[in-house]
């Protein structure tokens, strides 16, 4: 490697660990934040909010796992109490593929890092492909 394409290197490294040092502050907030509506919400909460109309639920689902933000190994725990409850596997999976992709919660976060547009666009076509997931999903169960 020539001294020229090190120094561009060097650069390069110090530019990304600034935005990294830069970023760490809202990502750390985000991640409290997220950790404290998972405390404080159970799945009991989210249960009165489903019916037996499995359109309105699959909306419900998804709307509520839009705004609430979680990580996947909470979701296992949280999708298991809702179907313990009565709550449709279709709306469960919405609520749980959208608890993963979307994140209204992040939204400020993401914009802020990746652009105002972008957190937008990424946030609505998760959400549609959310749904989409959900669907499939319970299709594909029903076949087993």
């Amino acid at each position: 490697m020539n001294a020229n394409k090190r120094k561009l290197l060097a650069e390069s490294v110090q530019k990304a660990f600034k935005g990294l040092w830069s970023a760490f502050p809202i990502l750390i907030s985000v991640v409290l934040l997220i950790s404290l509506v998972n405390v404080l919400v159970d799945a009991a909460f989210f249960a009165q909010f489903f019916g037996k109309n499995n359109a309105l639920d699959l909306a419900v689902g998804a709307t509520f796992g839009s705004i609430l933000a979680g990580n996947p190994a909470t979701s296992y725990v949280i999708g298991g109490e809702l179907l313990g409850q009565g709550v449709s596997l279709l709306a469960v999976s919405a609520f749980l593929v959208c608890w993963v992709t979307v994140g209204v919660v992040q939204f400020p976060a993401e914009s802020i890092l990746l652009g105002k547009r972008f957190a937008i666009a990424r946030n609505v076509s998760a959400f549609f492909c959310s749904i989409m997931v959900a669907v499939i999903t319970v299709f594909l169960v029903g076949l087993l």
